[in-house]
């Protein structure tokens, strides 16, 4: 991914040079200033929602949502570890507010904890990382602040399209991800049936 970015990189640098030589420098400080006010901007808005998912983990909260996601996490991810589903869920509901980050390390410790040390990615995992690239999107924080800090008049006017496109995204990743798991199961049992 590093290469890609790197060519990326040199690639626009050439087309600048070749376009627009003395526009170089301006146009490198301008995007670095334009990088840094955005991401002070954004520091707000993760500051709230990483604080109120602390707060959501200390008071207990996170069992309690844990229990009420335990039938779905159950039903896609096959688990009953409790810390797992408790994992899942926090990283589940973190998705679903639209904080993305606060999520990645709940799906790592998930991801640690369903490992079987084969070196293979279980189905557990696969649906966890389907559940995260198609995360139902209820409150999208970081697109709301990206938004806001460009200037929209109304910045939370993509709430309703994001819920639907979300949604139906995934829907249609976690059919196809139960579905292609049954196919596999169905020839793993007719390669053992064979032998």
């Amino acid at each position: 991914m590093n290469k890609i970015w790197a060519f990326l990189m040199l690639l626009s640098t050439l087309l600048l040079l070749i376009k627009n030589p003395s526009a170089l420098v301006t146009e490198m400080t301008e995007s670095a200033m334009g990088v840094i006010n955005l991401c002070v901007e954004l520091v707000a808005v993760y500051a709230i929602w990483l604080g109120i998912l602390e707060i959501v983990d200390k008071t207990g909260l996170s069992e309690k949502l844990a229990r009420l996601l335990s039938p779905l996490i159950k039903f896609l991810f096959k688990t009953t570890d409790p810390e797992i589903t408790k994992m899942i869920a926090m990283n589940i509901s973190s998705n679903m507010l639209g904080v993305g980050n606060a999520a990645t390390p709940c799906g790592i410790r998930a991801m640690q904890l369903m490992d079987d040390k084969s070196g293979k990615a279980t189905p557990a995992m696969i649906m966890l990382l389907v559940v995260n690239a198609t995360s139902i999107q209820l409150l999208p924080t970081t697109t709301i602040g990206l938004r806001t800090a460009a200037g929209s008049a109304s910045p939370t006017d993509i709430m309703i399209p994001t819920l639907v496109a979300t949604f139906l995204t995934a829907c249609f990743g976690i059919s196809l991800t139960l579905l292609i798991q049954r196919v596999f199961k169905r020839r793993k049992k007719k390669s053992y049936q064979t032998t």
